[in-house]
């Protein structure tokens, strides 16, 4: 069951974004597709709309409150950060109005045949503990979660942890539990602890979407932006990848 949520309503939706992914010949979803997914999932994701053009930005980050974060917009581009094409902490319309020309300059610089859908405008997270959920098929075992914390530990420590889906609120606590990195987030020097609870219902919703979906080939979630305990946790990127249709 799933955790207290109409299957029905949350998988029609799911099933419409990867549809739709799939009849345009796509097998990787942008970034906001990919939030629109785990919100429908009942994930929670940091607001993202996607402005078409200039005067569409103004009037959005109107509307989400600077300061902000844009990102590049194509199905060509999936490496943001390569291009140039993020930005953050945009304060002002003058930001606004001098980055959206400069990322999307970045991007025709960096692929001139890239299909450029516009940029998104983010919601700014304010600083956080980083973590990793991630999710796989694997071809022996099905569907797998991974959980870590961001950065050095995920990149360079390899400090992860694996469960097979879906999970009960007692194996995606031992998940955060065991790797070696978890004093970060219990709190270490007079640090509060980051909202573990938060991260334990991620998990277990990552768990179940890989689960119900054996179409998502990869999931991963980077980064996870863990707020203290009770504040909650939000993700602010999203990348899923779809297997071969058959």
């Amino acid at each position: 069951m799933f955790l207290g949520v109409s299957m029905t309503a949350e998988k029609r939706k799911v099933t419409e974004i990867i549809n739709l992914v799939q009849n345009e010949g796509r097998r990787e979803l942008l970034e906001l597709e990919g939030k629109q997914v785990l919100a429908a999932w009942g994930i929670p994701v940091n607001r993202t709309e996607l402005a078409k053009n200039l005067e569409e930005a103004v009037r959005i980050a109107r509307e989400v409150h600077y300061p902000l974060v844009i990102k590049i917009a194509s199905p060509n581009i999936l490496h943001k950060s390569e291009a140039k094409g993020v930005k953050v902490g945009i304060a002002s319309e003058l930001e606004l109005r001098q980055a959206f020309n400069e990322v999307v300059n970045n991007a025709r610089a960096y692929n001139p045949n890239a299909n450029i859908l516009g940029v998104t405008i983010q919601e700014y997270l304010p600083p956080a503990r980083e973590v990793v959920v991630g999710g796989l098929q694997d071809p022996s075992f099905g569907a797998t979660v991974m959980f870590g914390l961001g950065g050095v530990w995920v990149e360079v420590l390899k400090d992860v942890s694996f469960r097979l889906a879906p999970l009960s609120a007692e194996d995606a606590r031992e998940m955060i539990q065991e790797i070696k990195g978890y004093p970060v987030l219990a709190g270490t020097r007079g640090a509060p602890p980051a909202d573990v609870d938060a991260l334990v219902d991620i998990i277990q919703k990552v768990g179940q979407l890989m689960h119900e979906f054996p179409e998502i080939a990869e999931l991963d979630i980077n980064p996870v932006f863990a707020f203290q305990s009770g504040k909650g946790a939000v993700a602010a990127d999203a990348r899923i990848v779809l297997g071969e249709k058959k």
